[in-house]
């Protein structure tokens, strides 16, 4: 196939024609009917219910393997170049998404507010990484191609031109929709000018007490050269004049990030810190003649670079890097687009920064403040409140005391569905017990990402210090958790904790824990798997799934994992685990295309893939040539998505599918049709080069049927055309279906299941 024919309209006839459908057209449409309909796995999607125990046969054992009969099904056919969508702009897409439910008056208020600093954090941390990382790559001169067919300058000036767009929709729906519904709602987020001459008192007397000690105003002239502007931080231009030569001077005053950002004049009524700095810098300037002031704010290179081969101890390797991260150079320049050409000028030239990397926005700058707003104790302007109850198999409904959990394991498998599954009765509570057990002897954890008062590293330390032998794989390259990383790595290593810091070039990123008790006369191992950090506070937010077991092949996977992350093993084939980066995507590819062998012999053959991230070329291809064979795939993706979907003669049995809301979508499970014995995988990897390549990623293969069923369920209806969702089209774009052909809320997943738990267990309890 020598070229592509890329419709521009999303939603094409799935037969291949091309023919376009209404933006209305129901589910039954004929425009959604596949070439190979999968029986629905439940009949109504608004019941979904929460993974949860049913009847269970024999659990089945072995890898569960195919044959391989259809490993070269396919390679050698061409496939069209242009095959690939650009990862930058499908990242763009996706924090576009996250600002369309800002934009959404449907989202309660204080949650429109918290996606607006949401939808700003994701966009500095992109410029800190991809941006930066790719200008570096231009500068240096080893940037390449991209696999979407863009040369890497091509690909910086579509970043920038769409970022500036997306930044300027972010700036007019605070400053249009949100900032005004909150003044409705009597939380206003007001300007020095709009203050009352009492609450502009109180906030004088709080600049002179609090404020100016901490202030630094720093001059620029021949004896004080431009100072360093460290990454992300607020600071004001300000031009002073000399009322005694006329001389005008630059100055510049740095907004203290260890300060509130909003500052409350009155109940309820929020003003910015540097309005508050700004009306007063006749103090920090006696005797000059203040003429203006203007907000502006850099991005700096903030990832970090460790040559860990040249590097004698990580931990210290690390902590320097930290330390030179502040002085990256800037890719981003945002100022006040009420700022003079003078300011502006001074400020382009002393950063060296190009004009197409400067943001003019309206003020204030920095909506990631917003943070603190959406924090503001109101509850009927957020979603209402919820809490995950204890999984059933973990629920002690007799006694007040903890469930055993090692007891609970000895009779079945446990599968987890956080936050609709309480962390702390089960994965922490798991934990915990191992710590508190006598009979335990061992546990070996893998820790990528957890709170700082983390119960998890306190339990792991309680088992140490009870002598037990703990292992902990701690991944201090975290991005941006790198310091707090340090810390507990210390505190553990201090604690008796066999601390290590995986293999050298690749990052620890699975998620998993071993636990290895003495039962009478043999020992026996417990087991969790999981899609997410054993991260306390995050669980309530993110959506992850964890396998929690006592089988024996599954325990004895971990030994051999943890025994090579920490030893000198080399041990590459396991019973029910898939791992990175030697054997996930080859044993991946291959379930692919076992598919096709599957679908051509008339048994049932289907592909359900949910990840965060899409962009792996090997994996897209393979998928490509699936729905070639006729092999329908649904792609359900939080992020980054490279795969064309709906392309005739590619990809048109392809279907991608986004959501987003309360919950951060997180887990990543692969569902094959298997020839009607579906075949289904979790957990910590994403389909990207990092995760592939340059990282230790597990994943395991689920054998309990009913659990099969429950994650088979959840795939069929998060992709269902019934339920709310973003769809993607050909040509790269995003359209989102909320309502149904009569204009009605379509379900939420996320609504579904949460009621679904409700539903069975009644309100949740802490």
């Amino acid at each position: 196939m020598a070229s592509m024919n890329v419709p521009t309209n999303a939603r094409t006839e799935r037969s291949g024609s091309g023919a376009p459908a209404s933006p209305d057209t129901p589910a039954e449409s004929p425009a959604y009917r596949r070439p190979h309909v999968v029986p629905p796995l439940h009949p109504e999607p608004a019941r979904l219910d929460v993974l949860s125990p049913v009847p269970r046969p024999a659990q089945q054992t072995g890898d569960g393997r195919p044959d391989g009969a259809a490993e070269d099904e396919g390679r050698g056919d061409e496939l069209a170049p242009n095959r690939f969508l650009d990862r930058e702009q499908s990242w763009l897409a996706f924090n576009e998404r996250v600002l369309e439910l800002a934009e959404d008056p449907a989202t309660p208020l204080l949650e429109r507010a918290n996606f607006l600093a949401i939808f700003a954090s994701n966009l500095d941390e992109f410029f800190m990484v991809r941006v930066a990382g790719l200008k570096r790559r231009i500068t240096t001169g080893v940037a390449q191609r991209s696999a979407s067919g863009l040369p890497p300058t091509k690909v910086l000036e579509n970043i920038l031109s769409r970022a500036r767009e997306l930044m300027a929709r972010h700036a007019a729906c605070f400053q249009n929709d949100v900032a005004p519904a909150l003044a409705e709602e009597d939380i206003h987020i007001i300007r020095w000018n709009d203050l009352t001459e009492k609450e502009q008192a109180r906030l004088f007397t709080l600049f002179r007490n609090k404020i100016f000690p901490v202030l630094t105003p720093l001059a620029v002239d021949p004896a004080h050269p431009f100072p360093y502007i460290s990454g992300l931080s607020l600071n004001l231009a300000v031009t002073v004049r000399n009322p005694v030569s006329g001389h005008d001077h630059f100055a510049r005053v740095k907004v203290p990030p260890i300060l509130s950002r909003f500052l409350e004049a009155g109940p309820q009524r929020f003003v910015p810190l540097e309005d508050v700095i700004a009306a007063h810098l006749e103090e920090l300037f006696p005797g000059m003649e203040v003429l203006d002031s203007h907000m502006f704010r850099v991005t700096r290179n903030e990832d970090l670079e460790v040559e860990e081969d040249d590097a004698e101890n990580l931990l210290q390797a690390l902590e320097k890097e930290l330390l030179r991260r502040r002085f990256g150079p800037p890719v981003r320049l945002e100022v006040e687009e009420s700022i003079s050409p003078q300011a502006l000028d001074t400020l382009a030239q002393e950063l060296k920064i190009a004009d197409a990397e400067v943001f003019p926005l309206p003020g204030p700058l920095d909506l990631t403040g917003l943070f603190a707003i959406a924090g503001q104790d109101r509850p009927e302007l957020k979603y209402p409140k919820f809490i995950g109850g204890t999984h059933p198999d973990l629920a002690e409904v007799e006694s007040a005391h903890a469930t055993d959990v090692f007891a609970a394991l000895r009779e079945r498998d446990v599968l987890l569905h956080h936050p609709y599954h309480s962390f702390s009765t089960s994965v922490q509570r798991f934990l915990e017990q191992a710590a508190q057990d006598p009979d335990v002897l061992a546990i070996k954890q893998t820790l990528y990402r957890t709170s700082g008062d983390s119960p998890i590293v306190d339990a792991l330390i309680d088992a140490a210090e009870a002598g037990k032998q703990v292992l902990v794989l701690v991944e201090i390259k975290a991005r941006f958790d790198e310091q707090a990383n340090i810390k507990w790595a210390r505190k553990l290593e201090e604690a008796g904790c066999h601390v290590v810091y995986g293999l050298v070039g690749l990052k620890t990123h699975c998620k998993l824990s071993l636990v290895v008790r003495q039962e009478g006369d043999t020992l026996r191992r417990y087991s969790h798997v999981g899609t997410g950090n054993y991260h306390p506070k995050t669980a309530r937010l993110y959506e992850d799934l964890g396998l929690l077991t006592a089988d024996p092949q599954v325990g004895a996977d971990l030994s051999h994992l943890f025994n090579r992350l920490s030893g000198y093993s080399r041990r590459e084939t396991y019973n029910r685990l898939l791992v990175a980066p030697r054997s996930l995507r080859d044993g991946l590819i291959q379930r692919i295309l076992a598919e096709i062998t599957h679908h051509r012999e008339g048994r049932p053959a289907y592909i359900r893939i949910k990840v965060n991230s899409m962009v792996d070329e090997a994996v897209i291809d393979a998928l490509y040539r699936a729905s070639r064979a006729g092999v329908p795939v649904d792609v359900w993706v939080r992020g980054i998505c490279a795969l064309r979907p709906g392309v005739p003669g590619l990809s048109e049995n392809i279907r991608v599918r986004s959501v987003l809301g309360r919950f951060l979508e997180h887990s990543r499970v692969f569902v094959f049709g298997n020839g009607g014995d579906p075949e289904v995988w979790l957990g910590s990897a994403d389909m990207m080069h990092r995760n592939l390549d340059r990282r230790i990623e597990a994943m395991v293969r689920v054998s309990d049927p009913a659990h099969r069923t429950s994650l088979n369920q959840l795939l069929e209806t998060g992709t269902s055309d019934s339920t709310s969702s973003w769809w993607l089209g050909p040509d790269g774009e995003w359209t989102r279906h909320s309502t149904d052909a009569e204009g009605r809320p379509l379900p939420h997943i996320q609504e579904m299941l949460i009621e679904a738990r409700r539903r069975r267990r009644g309100p949740a309890t802490p």
